[in-house]
C-alpha cells in the first residue's frame, strides 16, 4: 500500500521466513513475514523477497516455478495465467510497468530474514468504518466463512474482535451461520450478522435468512462480491446478489466507492431493528480495502431511533373494555409478538380468571406449570387448549397471527391486539382490532377493568383438564413395540430434567410434534423454532446462537442451551457440530432417532401413498460427538435416560444424547 495511505511513522521489522537450507538453488516459495504473504526466491545464489500477489488477478507467484525463457534468460511464472517476472529484480518482461515490490533479504546464521516496513497505524479502510458501525448499533456476533471475496471485510472484523467489541464464530457451512444468526435474534430481539462470500456462500445463507424474515427477527447478511470491473460480463462466482436478495431483504445494497458508507450501514441496522426483518450488504472485493474519506466516521444509533411503545386507540380499548366486561368464558391466546409483555398477560388472566393458551411458536411463554396454563393450541398442542378454545365466548389474542397451523377459531368473538397493524384482521375479520404495543395495551385494559367481572373461574376446570391429560399420557408411556423408545416417556424425562431457565431450540418433524404435545414447560424457559418457514436442520445452529447470546446479552447470561431435533434434521448442519467443540460451545442435544423422515412417511400414510424414499442411514450420532470432540451418549432403554442427560448437561462442551426412537410412537 503507497505511504500516503498510511499513518504514522515508518519502521522496519525483520521476519524470519525460512531456515537457511531450507529453499534449494531456483526455487520458489510462498512465506509470511508477520501477516504479509511474499514469494521468497533463490536463484544464482541470491536470497530474493519480493510481493507474492501477482498484478494481474492476484495469482500466488510462490506457488509458481523459475521457468527458462529465450536467450538463456529465466523467469518466475505465475501459476495461474503464466505471467513471468525476473526472479532478481521483480520485473515483468518487456515495456510493461507492472513489476513486483522487492523487500530486504538478510541470510543470517539462523536463517533468511526479510524486513518489512511498518507503520505506527494502519489505513482506516471503508470496511473499517462500516463494522465500526455495526457494532455501534449493538451487533456483537458474527456467523460466517471467510473467503477470498470477503477478506477486507474479515480484516475489518479481526480489528473490531481484537477491541473486544466483536465475537466472531467460523462455521462449517454457511446456512448454519443463517439459522445462529436467526436464533440469536429470536431469543433476544437484537440484530447479530452472518457473513459469506460471492457466489455459493451468499446463496447458501438464504435459508436460514426466509428463517428470520418470516419469523419476525431482525438480521444483517454481510456477502463479499467480485470486483467491480469485472462486474456484469460473468466472473467467476459472480452472481447478481442484488437480485437473489432482494425478497428476503427489507434493506439490500451494494457497497460502492462513492457510497456514504456509515450512513449506509446505519440504515441497514435501522431498517432489520425497526421492521424486524433482514438488512442485507454486498461488498464488491475492492471497495472493502479502499482508504476512508478524510472525514469520515462511524455511525451510531443515537438519535436515529424513536421509541416502540404505540398507544391503542380510545375507542378500540373502549369496545374491547365493553366486550372483556360481557364474557363469561374468555379466553386468551398468547403469541410469539407477546413474549415480552408475559407478566402483564398473566396478571390479566388472573383477573379474568381465565385460561392461557399460546400458538406452538409461544410455547414457554406461559409456563405450564401455572394454574391457569393450558398448553399449547393446534396440530402440535394439548386437547386442554383445544377444549377451552371450544368452551370459550371470547378469543382475547396478543401478538398471534392466526396461523393455520394453529387453529384460532374464526367463528368466535375476537379480539386481537398486535403492534404491527398489517397482522390485525391479515386473514379475515375481527370483531375489534387493536393496535398498540402489546404490554402497554394490556396496562389500559388492567386499569380500566370493572372490578367486578362477569366471567367464571376456570382454575378448577384447569386443574381438571390437566388431570385427565396427563392421565392420557402416563398411558401412553407404556407402549412399547420393541423398536425404541416412545414420544411421550422422553419427553417426561424430559420435562423433568430440563432446568426452569433453559433455551430449547426445537427443530421439525415428529420430534417437534411430539415437543409441543409432551414436554411440560416450567419457570422462564424459552422455546426457540423455525416457525413458518419449517425448516428442518434448524435447531442445532439456532442452538449455537442462543449460546451466543449467554455469552454476552445479560437477560440470558449463564443460562443453559438445549436443542432437540431427530436424525434427519441434525444431519443437515451436523459437521457444526464441530464449531460447537471448537468454541467450547455448552449445548445439550437431544437426538430422536429413528433412521427416517418419519413426518414425511406419516403424510405418505395418510395420503393413501406407499412409503418411499424416507429412510435413513446414519452413522452413531454418540460417537460422531465423541470422535468431534464433544460428549456423546446413546440410549436404548427409558431407564437410561434420565442419567444420561444429566451427563450432557454437566459436561462442559457440547454434547448429544442421541436416543433410539420408536417412528410409530410419537
Amino acid at each position: 500500500m503507497p505511504d500516503d495511505n498510511k499513518v504514522g511513522a515508518t519502521n522496519t521489522e525483520w521476519h524470519k521466513v525460512a531456515e537457511i537450507n531450507e529453499l534449494d538453488e531456483g526455487r520458489i516459495k510462498t512465506v509470511t513475514a508477520g501477516v504479509r504473504a511474499l514469494c521468497l526466491v533463490h536463484y544464482q545464489g541470491e536470497f530474493v523477497a519480493m510481493e507474492n500477489r501477482c498484478p494481474h488477478q492476484g495469482g500466488p507467484l510462490g506457488e509458481g516455478s523459475i521457468e527458462p525463457g529465450v536467450e538463456d534468460k529465466c523467469w518466475i511464472r505465475c501459476p495461474w495465467h503464466g505471467w513471468d517476472f525476473d526472479p532478481l529484480t521483480g520485473r515483468s518482461p518487456g515495456a510493461h510497468d507492472d513489476g513486483q515490490e522487492i523487500f530486504p533479504v538478510e541470510s543470517r546464521e539462523d536463517g533468511i530474514y526479510v524486513g518489512i516496513e511498518t507503520t505506527a497505524e494502519a489505513a482506516v479502510t471503508v470496511a473499517d468504518i462500516m463494522v465500526q458501525t455495526m457494532t455501534n448499533w449493538g451487533v456483537k456476533y458474527v456467523f460466517g466463512i471467510v473467503g477470498h471475496s470477503n477478506l477486507g471485510l474479515a480484516e475489518a472484523l479481526r480489528n473490531e474482535e481484537v477491541k473486544g467489541r466483536l465475537t466472531f464464530i467460523g462455521v462449517r457451512h454457511e446456512g448454519a451461520a443463517a439459522f445462529a444468526a436467526s436464533g440469536y435474534a429470536k431469543l433476544t430481539g437484537l440484530p447479530a450478522a452472518c457473513l459469506g462470500i460471492a457466489g455459493p456462500g451468499a446463496t447458501n445463507l438464504l435459508t436460514g435468512l426466509w428463517d428470520a424474515k418470516v419469523d419476525r427477527a431482525p438480521v444483517l447478511a454481510l456477502t463479499g462480491q467480485v470486483d467491480t470491473q469485472v462486474l456484469g460480463p460473468g466472473a467467476f462466482q459472480e452472481i447478481d446478489l442484488r437480485s437473489a436478495f432482494e425478497s428476503v431483504s427489507t434493506f439490500n445494497q451494494t457497497v460502492l466507492h462513492t457510497s456514504r458508507h456509515a450512513e449506509l450501514m446505519s440504515l441497514a441496522l435501522k431498517n432489520a431493528i425497526i421492521n424486524r426483518d433482514v438488512a442485507n450488504l454486498i461488498f464488491p472485493d475492492e471497495v472493502q480495502v479502499l482508504p476512508a474519506k478524510e472525514n469520515d466516521v462511524p455511525g451510531t444509533p443515537e438519535g436515529r431511533l424513536g421509541s416502540p411503545l404505540i398507544t391503542p386507540d380510545a375507542l378500540a380499548l373502549s369496545q374491547a373494555l365493553e366486550l372483556i366486561g360481557q364474557a363469561q368464558r374468555p379466553l386468551i391466546i398468547v403469541g410469539y409478538g407477546a413474549r415480552d409483555a408475559m407478566d402483564d398477560i398473566i396478571e390479566l388472566a388472573k383477573r379474568l380468571r381465565c385460561a392461557v393458551v399460546t400458538t406452538f411458536k409461544a410455547k414457554g411463554q406461559m409456563p405450564d406449570d401455572h394454574a391457569l396454563a393450558a398448553g399449547v393450541l393446534g396440530r402440535s398442542g394439548t386437547p386442554i387448549a383445544s377444549w377451552f378454545m371450544n368452551e370459550c365466548d371470547l378469543q382475547l389474542v396478543f401478538g398471534a397471527s392466526f396461523s393455520n397451523h394453529t387453529g384460532i377459531e374464526k367463528k368466535k368473538t375476537t379480539i386481537q391486539i398486535d403492534f404491527d397493524r398489517m397482522t390485525l384482521g391479515k386473514f379475515h375479520a375481527v370483531e375489534v382490532p387493536v393496535w398498540g404495543e402489546i404490554g402497554l395495551t394490556v396496562n389500559h385494559f388492567l386499569q380500566q377493568l370493572p372490578d367486578q367481572l362477569r366471567g367464571v373461574d376456570q382454575s378448577s376446570e384447569l386443574a381438571q383438564r390437566w388431570r385427565l391429560w396427563r392421565t392420557e399420557k402416563q398411558s401412553r408411556r407404556q407402549d412399547d413395540r420393541g423398536n425404541g423408545l416412545n414420544s411421550a416417556g422422553i419427553f417426561e424425562v424430559l420435562s423433568k430434567l430440563v432446568p426452569g431457565n433453559a433455551i430449547i431450540a426445537v427443530d421439525v418433524g415428529n420430534n417437534t410434534y411430539s415437543f409441543g404435545r409432551y414436554f411440560e414447560t416450567k419457570g422462564k424457559q424459552r422455546v426457540l423454532m423455525s416457525g413458518y418457514l419449517g425448516s428442518i436442520g434448524f435447531s442445532f445452529p439456532a442452538a449455537m446462537g442462543a449460546w451466543a447470546a449467554t455469552q454476552c446479552e445479560k437477560d440470558y447470561q449463564g443460562r443453559p442451551v438445549f436443542s432437540v431435533s431427530g436424525d434427519g434434521g441434525f444431519g443437515q448442519y451436523l459437521a457444526d457440530f464441530t464449531t460447537a467443540v471448537k468454541y467450547k460451545m455448552n449445548i445439550t442435544h437431544i437426538l430422536l432417532n429413528n433412521s427416517e423422515l418419519g413426518k414425511i412417511s406419516k403424510e405418505q400414510m395418510a395420503g393413501n401413498w406407499e412409503v418411499w424414499q424416507t429412510s435413513l442411514h446414519n452413522p452413531s450420532f454418540a460417537e460422531f460427538a465423541e470422535i468431534c470432540g464433544g460428549r456423546g451418549i446413546k440410549v436404548t432403554k427409558i431407564e437410561d435416560l434420565e442419567p444420561a442427560i444429566i451427563d450432557a448437561a454437566n459436561y462442559q462442551g457440547p454434547s448429544i444424547v442421541e436416543i433410539i426412537a420408536d417412528v410409530q410412537l410419537i
